[in-house]
């Protein structure tokens, strides 16, 4: 190609792609885009003149050992790779690079190495950890797991809501309702519960006024005050590192609001040097973000009592300064729901007004709202009564089912079967798409689900265990021709781009539809193509090709941040 049409090899990598299994049968391996590099790219290029295009450069290309056919289609030109060639090629990559399959592309050759702070997760300490914040855990590990994958350097970083008023009324709370013993052991519900029984009381007056006092003490530093605090904080993190351990998810630092209060009140005169610190009549400090400089877009970053509002945005514009003379970071990205767009968007802009151009590298990944997940117990209060559930109506299920063998450990494994689930619905559509949760859909066995891809996975692996499983070298490829066999081949080819795509827009949903379908094409192979029973150079061949599905589905599923399991 690159001589016929007289341009560097290099520019051509991203116009030639791995064409999409069909269920049709027969496909191509590889299709060029012909828009993407004939001159007059213009989109009024007519559908007949690209045919033409394509039927013209067709013409000029000629079969050789690689490739064994060439024609035109509407704009593209396809190529058939000889078959042996593609099985033999195909099969000795991914066994050779193993988990780094994919990542190793040429696609991303170009692409910079980079310094990525993802913030995500972020509950409020004695609050609900509501199904926003599992979304925020799920969808933050994902975009951690992949920049890792790819290479780059990241932090991953919790920043909890750990300070402001509530911890006034909290300590009150506790003076009042507390128990240190449930305090050590169960931090999180017994902290939620004196939140609850607090508030009722709240209302009285006398009480507020202790809750102010409270948090006045806490603001001032006074020592009793602030150990009775640190306890909260450092009793829900311990428990927290546990119930994230079961999610399969760490964090390299819990940040938290409480870091930022001094820094903050450095941003306010930072703003106010700037000159970009307005009041209004009411005393309240806000920043002008109008083009026009009229007032028609503004945020506010101080109450009118002086305090620190949960503008945070004040605290937000302090942790961001602060984390980029710390880890000098390319690229921060913060993932919560979208009802915080507005808030992000005004938080880059502030920063922008304060002359930090690199408030253009910062990001918010937002996703939508999931409605209707319910426990047995009634709604989601933390994040463990889900993982209890997803596990307890995971077991039921496969002590029900036929196919269950006797396993070692039925209820890791139903924990990682019903996370595989749990995470795979959330994942299959757009991230900032809503959608109704449902316990029955996510945990179906057929179909597109968490639990197939588990099945599927666990299934190859026992293939693999069956028939030994030492790394196979030379297996001999011409045993690979059938359609089914091909169209797994040609699907692992497809490997690097979805990868590229999903860096690309951050969307873990191409990963997801690529690897439900490597599975479905794994399956209908597992049928057709025996192990068991063919001459031994058609086992090993097909082994080698159940081998390598396997290898990626794992790789896929571990990007996504599912444990695949061994037995099922």
């Amino acid at each position: 190609l690159s001589k016929v049409l007289d341009l560097p090899p290099e520019n051509l990598i991203k116009s030639i792609s791995a064409v999409p299994v069909s269920k049709k049968r027969y496909v191509a391996d590889f299709q060029l885009s012909i828009a993407s590099v004939t001159e007059d790219s213009s989109s009024n290029c007519l559908a007949q003149d690209l045919l033409l295009q394509a039927q013209k450069l067709a013409e000029r290309l000629k079969c050789d050992a690689v490739v064994s056919e060439i024609s035109a289609g509407p704009g593209t030109v396809n190529f058939t790779i000889n078959r042996e060639l593609l099985a033999k090629t195909v099969l000795q990559q991914v066994l050779k690079d193993g988990s780094e399959y994919g990542v190793k592309s040429e696609l991303f050759s170009t692409v910079p190495r980079q310094k990525a702070v993802i913030e995500f997760s972020s509950p409020n300490i004695a609050k609900k950890f509501h199904i926003g914040h599992l979304r925020s855990t799920i969808v933050g590990n994902f975009i951690a797991n992949l920049k890792v994958a790819l290479g780059h350097e990241v932090t991953r970083i919790n920043y909890l809501g750990d300070w402001g008023m509530q911890f006034g009324l909290l300590g009150v709370g506790f003076q009042r309702f507390g128990n240190k013993e449930k305090l050590k052991s169960s931090p999180l519900q017994h902290l939620f519960e004196v939140y609850v029984q607090i508030n009722k009381a709240a209302e009285d007056e006398n009480t507020k006024e202790l809750a102010k006092d409270f948090f006045r003490k806490l603001e001032e530093h006074d020592e009793q005050t602030l150990s009775l605090w640190k306890q909260f904080r450092d009793l829900s993190i311990e428990e927290y590192i546990r119930i994230y351990k079961r999610l399969g998810v760490h964090f390299d630092e819990y940040s938290g609001e409480s870091f930022y209060q001094e820094k903050s009140q450095e941003v306010l005169k930072m703003l106010e040097d700037k000159g970009l610190l307005q009041k209004t009549t009411k005393g309240t400090g806000i920043v002008d973000l109008s083009e026009k400089k009229d007032l028609s877009s503004f945020s506010t970053v101080m109450r009118s009592d002086g305090t620190s509002l949960y503008i945070t945005r004040q605290v937000n514009l302090a942790a961001a300064i602060d984390r980029m003379n710390k880890h000098s970071w390319d690229t921060m990205i913060y993932v919560t729901d979208k009802s915080q767009s507005n808030h992000f968007q005004h938080l880059f802009q502030i920063l922008k007004l304060m002359g930090y151009d690199w408030a253009e590298r910062c990001q918010h990944v937002s996703f939508g709202l999931v409605q209707g997940m319910k426990t047995r117990r009634g709604e989601v209060i933390f994040l463990e009564d889900v993982l209890n559930e997803v596990r307890s109506r995971m077991l039921q299920n496969m002590a029900s089912a036929k196919t269950t063998k006797e396993i070692e450990d039925p209820k890791e494994t139903a924990e990682k079967v019903g996370l595989a689930a749990l995470i795979i619905q959330d994942f299959r559509g757009l991230l900032s798409s809503d959608y109704q949760f449902s316990w029955d859909r996510a945990l179906q066995s057929r179909g597109d689900t968490g639990v197939f891809l588990q099945y599927t996975h666990a299934r190859l692996h026992s293939l693999e265990q069956m028939h030994g499983n030492k790394q196979l070298t030379d297996i001999n490829v011409a045993c690979l021709q059938e359609p089914d066999a091909i169209s797994v081949l040609q699907h692992l080819l497809r490997y690097d781009e979805v990868l590229y795509r999903s860096s690309q827009d951050l969307q873990p949903k191409h990963i997801v539809s690529y690897l439900l379908t490597l599975s479905h094409l794994a399956a209908v192979a597992h049928k057709t193509l025996p192990v068991k029973g063919s001459a031994p150079e058609v086992a090993q061949a097909r082994l080698c090709l159940f081998q390598a599905a396997r290898s990626v589905l794992a790789n896929g599923m571990k990007l996504l941040g599912i444990t695949p399991v061994t037995q099922m």
